[in-house]
């Protein structure tokens, strides 16, 4: 059961809903307001509960509180006997708790101010559409101080050479490591490709990697940045375009297509074929009809030319720009160019992003996914360190590096080899993590080393370590830090054992007890009774058959399957038959005729709606009804009432489980404390 799952089961057992407490002064009322035995549950733990389903009372009803007591009594009596069963301390149990306890979690290790932040600048960016050059120095993210000089002082004299007037894109053909930006030569077997020359088209915000989307961003049309290091390297990223956002988008194309190591002459050919396919269409040529008719893209010749959804990345910038220039659903475009070939585009449906308020739940779905949420984890972590203290000994992580020999390499590497390794290697709070402890994570963790240097890898891990040495003991402590997740967890705790308990001694219970459900239904049936009910027939006759054809059978006592059988002939059917045994509101036919045995006169079927349930019924059929006989009021059997006999059957269980247990635990309320609450 997933976290909403269990949270409603817990709300249908506690009646509680989770929302923030409106009654202050209880908070922290530790008077006892009762005992079972010897626990003691205090004015603000059933308080807690009350003020949950009753946000919108303003004043504390006496008659209310005494209501909801009486459920918590019961409530805590159960989670006693489920405690006093060994179920808290059972291993599904617990395995199942704590998945609960790592998601409710979740939110006290995420920086809200820093999220909103992030978000709001994540929905101003999505509003435009940048389009950049860019040029690469690879670097490989773990790469040594000097190599990492080297690449560096590389992008700042190419960056040198843009600015002292070098063409950006000649430039890109010649030095970028990203290999998209050169042309490829023809060859034999295979055709050329023009590369894009660094330019990498329109794109929006989470499109690029952060540092990329970053200093695109901030970095006004026409200028170049400083290199912008990213993990694949450094980046001499150029600006040229900035504009308002095409969000997404649906088209339709007529496509022509270049031939494999296309000419010129086919260039100008294929450019003199568009230009008369667009004139055929202003000539008021169908769209649909075009697109069969000359289109290269197959995959959509049967949809009208109709391509996916689509943002400002997806397509090269020339496709993007004529698509914004389209304002209404069905405008096209003169013939456009592409490296591709030809298209006359063609304008279907268009979503151009929202506000805040309206983006805000996509955006923070796509920013757990990003690299920008390390800042509020990366804020949360700091937060941590400066309250609780915390204190690192440089040395001892230099002398657990100095162990590392070539058996690191081999992923051979045993941490017994460090020596003294209970001495402190970093301090949180009262948490001390020995270089023993490290040693071990190390050990555990060397075989996703990978082709990383042993120096780049240790640093990593040690940094991963320190991290997680914060959150763990924040999360050790959230219970005592804050009480309104005490008092969550306790309810999932009490929510959870009650569930399994419940559905053991009551629903399944119920359900699989056949001996115990038809012994109370016999001492019950009657309360599942029938209300006075009509044996029927109902004859639905479609026009094209004599009505009173079919009445005449009936009246001679002809059989269902014989008048069936007369007038449906294969797929042909003519007359539906209805028999069943019907109470008043079943049927509203049946409720109009009188009850007295025989045949009734032909109604309209276009009269009761209802009539008309099989397929096949016409608006024009007409219908008729033979009362067999009147059923006087009896006893529903098991079968005919079992869903609600079940029900109650349930009630009963959990009726006579509640003495037990209030004839097992003794329970004691403090009657002037709870005077005062009333």
């Amino acid at each position: 059961m997933k976290i909403s799952g269990i949270c409603n089961a817990i709300l249908w057992i506690i009646l509680a809903t989770f929302t923030q407490a409106a009654f202050a002064q209880y908070d922290n009322d530790e008077r006892v307001l009762l005992t079972i035995d010897e626990n003691e549950i205090t004015v603000a733990e059933f308080m807690n509960v009350y003020q949950k389903n009753n946000v919108n009372n303003d004043m504390v009803d006496r008659k209310s509180i005494q209501e909801y007591l009486d459920l918590f009594i019961n409530f805590k009596l159960k989670v006693r006997e489920a405690k006093d069963l060994g179920m808290d301390t059972a291993e599904p149990f617990l395995k199942e708790l704590s998945g609960y306890r790592d998601q409710l979690a979740e939110p006290y290790f995420v920086d809200e101010k820093v999220n909103e932040q992030l978000l709001k600048n994540a929905c101003d960016r999505m509003q435009y559409d940048v389009r950049a050059s860019h040029i690469l120095v690879k670097l490989k993210p773990e790469a040594e101080p000097e190599d990492t000089l080297k690449a560096y002082n590389k992008a700042m004299e190419i960056r040198q050479r843009i600015l002292n007037g070098e063409d950006f894109a000649k430039l890109a053909r010649e030095v970028s490591d990203d290999p998209s930006a050169k042309d490829r030569p023809a060859e034999k077997n295979r055709p050329g490709r023009r590369g894009n020359h660094g330019d990498l088209g329109y794109f929006s915000v989470f499109d690029m990697i952060y540092p990329f989307e970053n200093a695109a961003y901030n970095t006004p049309v026409g200028e170049i940045t400083m290199p912008v290091r990213t993990d694949y390297g450094y980046h001499i990223i150029k600006v040229t375009d900035k504009q308002p956002a095409l969000g997404r988008a649906q088209v339709a194309h007529i496509y022509k297509s270049f031939p494999n190591f296309a000419t010129a002459e086919d260039s100008v050919r294929l450019e003199n074929e568009m230009l008369k396919i667009y004139q055929e269409l202003q000539s008021g040529t169908g769209w649909e009809e075009t697109v069969r008719k000359y289109s290269d893209d197959k995959g959509t010749i049967e949809r009208g030319g109709l391509l996916p959804w689509f943002g400002s990345n997806r397509m090269v910038p020339e496709f993007i720009q004529t698509v914004k220039t389209l304002q209404d659903s069905g405008d096209y475009s003169k013939p456009l160019l592409t490296v591709f070939g030809w298209h006359i585009i063609q304008l279907r449906d268009r979503e151009t992003p929202g506000n805040y308020e309206e983006e805000k739940e996509t955006l923070k779905r796509r920013l757990i996914k990003d690299s920008r949420a390390k800042k509020s984890r990366q804020a949360v972590i700091k937060r941590i360190r400066q309250e609780y203290g915390f204190e690192e000994f440089p040395g001892a992580r230099e002398e657990i590096y100095s162990k590392l020999d070539s058996s690191f390499l081999n992923n051979n590497w045993n941490a017994s080899v460090v020596e003294d390794p209970e001495k402190p290697l970093l301090i949180i709070g009262k948490q001390t993590y020995t270089k023993g402890d490290f040693a071990r994570h190390l050990e555990k963790n060397q075989i996703r080393r990978g082709i990383k240097k042993p120096n780049v890898f240790f640093q990593e891990q040690y940094d991963q370590f320190a991290e997680k040495a914060c959150i763990a003991y924040e999360d050790k402590h959230l219970e005592e830090k804050y009480p309104e997740f005490r008092m969550l967890m306790q309810e999932y705790k009490d929510g959870i054992l009650l569930f399994n308990l419940t559905d053991e001694k009551v629903w399944s219970k119920a359900i699989k007890d056949t001996a115990g459900l038809k012994r109370f239904h016999e001492q019950n049936k009657k309360d599942y009774m029938w209300d006075k009910r009509v044996d029927a027939t109902l004859y639905i006759v479609n026009p094209e058959l004599d009505v009173d054809k079919v009445k005449e059978m009936v009246k001679n006592d002809a059989g269902s399957g014989e008048i069936l059988e007369k007038f449906n002939t294969g797929d042909q059917k003519h007359v539906f038959i209805e028999s069943g045994k019907f109470a008043r509101g079943d049927n509203a036919l049946v409720d109009k005729i009188s009850w007295g045995k025989g045949i009734s006169k032909i109604y309209e079927v276009r009269e009761y709606p209802s009539l008309k349930s099989r397929q096949g019924i016409q608006d024009e059929a007409r219908v008729f009804v033979k009362i067999k006989e009147k059923i006087k009021p009896q006893p529903k059997t098991l079968d005919e009432a079992r869903g609600l006999i079940t029900s109650d059957y349930q009630n009963y269980l959990e009726a006579q489980w509640i003495k037990q247990l209030k004839n097992k635990y003794k329970v004691e309320v403090n009657e002037d404390v709870l005077l005062s609450i009333k």
